[in-house]
């Protein structure tokens, strides 16, 4: 979190961050950095968080997260706005440009206006991974990287205090939850390439995170087994409930053929017997697939919240702890979900 002086105001100088892994050799850096490791503990706290929640269940909508759905609302309204233009080119439809650069004109005050006033400061730091997280508009595609970029985005928040550990459920369910729905809307209205795609053997063409975040919320009192969420009366239930069904029902409508084989990699998931294995799988692939890719990794940002400075020496990787939630949330038989448990290891922010 923001550090305080005596007036409780912030001390940290908030900048305009920039890319520092410019090559190969600077991954190792990367691996040990602050920023490394705070993001998979970020990613396995908000993992524990959402166990056994549903995408509607009824939450606590803080301030800030309020005012940054009302900016994706925005973003999608400029796309409407923006409607696609009739190319000869199938794919990276030019209105995408567009609609980029009036996203970018208004991101800053968007972001701006989101923040409380002791934090307004923070606004042209944040605002950096803002604008990168909805594709590029060179390219006009989208991928993991700028999927990455939101997560960071959402780091920040926390770490500047902008946010509170007891947001996440609604950070998840709600913020995470609407992004994703808006990138695939750009996805489809602008008919985006996949960045850096693996084609059949990747777990998908544009996302990752919301694969782990929705596996972590089957880890308890999941309605459905692994080997079910490719069936398609589970998918037509549980499409607006689940995070991870939505994304299979996501990848239906945009693919044709056996799912076998035009998503494997999923396909083999779903004989996996446990919900919890799956997440903590994922975060493992996620690691290598994605947080160890140079391609990746030499757009991410670094300022003054998320730095490459090295850990301590013997700091262990944060990973979660899945399958049952803390003592002290569980209830007597009642309520289908299960309030939102709080993390029992390590801050990692």
């Amino acid at each position: 979190m923001a550090e305080s002086g005596p007036e409780g105001e912030p001390k940290r100088e908030y900048v305009v961050p920039e890319k520092l892994i410019k090559s190969h050799a600077d991954m190792e850096l990367w691996h040990m950095s602050e920023c490394y490791y705070d993001l998979l503990g970020f990613i396995s706290s908000m993992s524990v968080a959402l166990q056994g929640t549903r995408n509607s269940q009824e939450v606590t909508i803080p301030p800030v997260v309020e005012k940054l759905l009302k900016a994706l609302d925005r973003l999608e309204q400029l796309a409407i706005e923006t409607p696609p233009i009739d190319q000869p080119a199938r794919f990276g439809n030019v209105a995408y440009k567009s609609w980029f650069q009036k996203m970018q004109s208004e991101s800053m005050q968007l972001v701006s206006n989101a923040l409380p006033d002791t934090l307004k400061d923070a606004a042209k730091e944040l605002s950096v991974y803002f604008v990168d997280c909805f594709g590029n508009p060179t390219r006009i595609d989208y991928g993991t990287g700028h999927e990455l970029a939101f997560v960071m985005f959402l780091m920040c928040l926390f770490k500047i205090g902008a946010i509170e550990r007891k947001d996440e459920v609604a950070v998840g369910l709600k913020l995470f939850h609407k992004y994703i729905i808006l990138a695939r809307k750009l996805q489809v209205t602008y008919r985006m390439e996949p960045a850096g795609s693996h084609g059949v053997w990747s777990l998908d063409d544009f996302q990752f995170v919301p694969f782990i975040w929705g596996s972590a919320q089957l880890a308890v009192n999941s309605p459905i087994e692994p080997a079910q969420f490719v069936e398609e009366k589970w998918i037509t239930k549980y499409k607006k409930e689940l995070m991870f069904v939505g994304c299979i029902d996501y990848i239906q409508q945009v693919k044709t053929g056996h799912f076998a084989e035009h998503s494997n990699q999923l396909w083999s998931i779903s004989a996996v017997p446990q919900w919890s294995k799956i997440c903590t799988g994922l975060i493992k692939m996620y690691q290598k697939e994605v947080l160890s890719k140079f391609p990746v990794i030499q757009h991410v940002y670094f300022g003054s919240i998320l730095t490459l400075k090295t850990v301590k020496p013997g700091t262990m990787l944060p990973s979660p702890r899945l399958g049952m939630l803390p003592r002290q949330q569980q209830r007597p038989a009642g309520p289908a979900v299960p309030p939102p448990p709080t993390f029992p290891g390590g801050d990692g922010m």
